[in-house]
């Protein structure tokens, strides 16, 4: 028996300085519970109790160099293989790097963004709030009554009957003078949502950059020298604004708000339509109702409060034609901003 484990041991050994020794099939092979070590280690019960402890012995020893050299030849594997992973990976710091594609901003972002400093600039700060909203915020805290059309489905998203996409940024003005009392400056730029057909001028999807302010004494020429100021920073120092008429359920009075073309110096052309004027926002002050429903005295406070379309203004600045093509991610159209 001794005669065999020495030549296991001879056997097992010299496979292992083989070049093309399977580790794994060796190791099953001769150490296995099938392996030829163990099914010597299994005639030892034919063995003279003096001859056992000699044989056990030598068994292990066998066996012990045996994992030995295995774990070495192993080891020996694994560091040529990374070594020759290593050789095929091997980076040449010195080759120029792939560049990187960098992007811009998209013109709405960079429309808001200036439109927030020209603001920021006068005194204004950010406010912002949910874009899902009550109804009560969105309608009935701004005096707009149940019957208005503005309430109806086919011009809003409802969520539930008391749960909606907000279709304006006004509901942020109620939520900051419910919390804050006066003097308040803020505007509310943000998504909104209503129901139009999708076409060139009209989108589901659109923004918004509404502005309030509430402190006393505010009249009607606050929001002229305010919006005249915005208009000259944003569109050029040559333009004029305009006061028209109008009828909103949360102002009084009320007024649409045009800036003199900035492309033809009002004399007409294809962006104004030849009418020299181009309409950007609605404006007025703020009706005493809502006030009133956010906790402020009209007879102490005024404000007023005006609203833009955020595409519209974009494409008022860049002559574009198509709201369309602020949401097809077309690089041709992108690339010109």
């Amino acid at each position: 028996m001794k005669e065999k484990l020495q030549q296991i041991k001879e056997a097992a050994l010299l496979e292992l300085k083989a070049a093309d020794c399977d580790t794994e099939a060796l190791r099953v092979r001769y150490l296995g519970k099938k392996g030829e070590l163990t099914a010597v280690l299994r005639g030892m019960g034919a063995l003279t109790p003096e001859e056992r402890p000699v044989i056990g012995q030598m068994a292990n020893e066998v066996r012990a160099e045996i994992e030995a050299a295995l774990t070495a030849r192993v080891a020996e594997e694994k560091e040529k293989a990374l070594n020759d992973r290593l050789a095929r990976e091997k980076l040449d710091v010195t080759m120029p790097g792939t560049p990187s594609r960098m992007g811009h901003q998209h013109p709405l972002t960079r429309a808001q963004r200036e439109m927030e400093e020209i603001f920021i600039g006068m005194g204004f700060e950010i406010a912002e709030g949910p874009e899902v909203e009550y109804d009560y915020y969105n309608f009935k805290a701004l005096n707009i009554p149940e019957n208005h059309p503005a309430r109806d489905t086919q011009d809003t998203f409802y969520i539930t009957d008391n749960i909606l996409l907000r279709s304006q940024t006004s509901p942020v003005q109620v939520r900051v003078m419910e919390k804050q009392s006066p003097p308040i400056r803020v505007i509310s730029p943000g998504r909104v949502y209503r129901s139009d057909a999708l076409d060139a001028t009209h989108s589901p999807l659109f923004h918004q950059m509404e502005g309030l302010v509430v402190d006393k004494g505010i009249t009607m020429s606050d929001l002229k020298g305010t919006l005249e100021t915005f208009a000259k920073k944003m569109f050029g120092e040559e333009t004029k604004i305009r006061f028209r008429p109008h009828h909103f359920p949360f102002t009084e009075p009320s007024a649409e708000v045009d800036v003199s073309c900035f492309v033809c110096g009002g004399k007409g052309c294809r962006v104004c339509k030849g009418e020299g004027w181009i309409e950007i926002l609605g404006a007025g002050m703020v009706h005493p109702f809502v006030l009133e429903n956010c906790g402020i005295d009209p007879e102490v406070y005024s404000g007023f409060a005006f609203g833009m379309g955020l595409e519209r203004v974009t494409m008022t600045r860049y002559g574009i034609d198509d709201i369309r093509l602020f949401y097809e991610n077309d690089e041709r159209f992108l690339k010109q901003f």
